[in-house]
């Protein structure tokens, strides 16, 4: 991804530094479950664990507004715009486990377009932080309206959340589903209707 501009306002740490925090609190969880942390297989996890962090929490070093900057206004159209079945990866913030499913997105143009590629790069960074996926699917809705200004947005992610069918009353087959409407979508329901039609055929 290019247009990386750190957002995040906490201060960070090097990856020398979480490497060696990860390897103590890995160690713990080993003596916590009863394994041996010496063992061939376990030596290097907490290193390859840090190190997996960085590209799964990679979407607080970018702006998501950055990502939608590049648009066109030469010969933009006024009709409904579509991508289906983004698919996507994130982690739940309560429990660090991973949701992961599709997203929907579409808008209504108003001047302006953006390449189909970005909403698909949207997605990725706000799916690449801790997440609820309420609060994903509005970020995405959101963040279209305030770069873009369309006459309306929407949104809907369909998910399984590992939280719900790894843990307690175990809910293999499950599936989340969220939406966020904004503008003309939320006016009008022939809008909504059409979009959903779209993204089932």
């Amino acid at each position: 991804m290019s247009s990386k501009k750190s957002i995040s306002k906490m201060p960070k740490i090097n990856m020398e530094t979480h490497i060696k925090n990860t390897q103590n609190y890995m160690q713990d969880l080993f003596c916590f479950i009863g394994e041996d942390s010496k063992r061939e297989g376990l030596i290097k996890t907490p290193e390859r664990v840090a190190k997996l962090h960085e590209m799964l929490y990679s979407g607080y070093e970018i702006d998501p507004n950055s990502i939608l900057d590049s648009v066109f206004s030469d010969g933009a159209c006024n009709e409904m715009v579509v991508v289906r079945d983004i698919e996507f990866y994130s982690m739940c913030e309560h429990h660090l486990l991973p949701f992961f499913g599709k997203i929907s997105i579409g808008y209504i143009p108003d001047k302006k377009v953006v390449g189909i590629s970005n909403l698909s790069k949207l997605v990725e960074v706000f799916a690449r932080r801790l997440q609820i996926q309420e609060k994903l699917t509005t970020q995405i809705a959101d963040t279209i309206m305030h770069s873009l200004k369309p006459k309306g947005a929407m949104v809907v992610c369909e998910a399984l959340h590992l939280c719900m069918a790894m843990r307690g009353n175990a809910k293999q087959n499950s599936k989340i589903l969220t939406s966020a409407v904004r503008g003309l979508f939320q006016q009008d329901s022939r809008t909504r209707m059409e979009f959903m039609q779209l993204i089932k055929t």
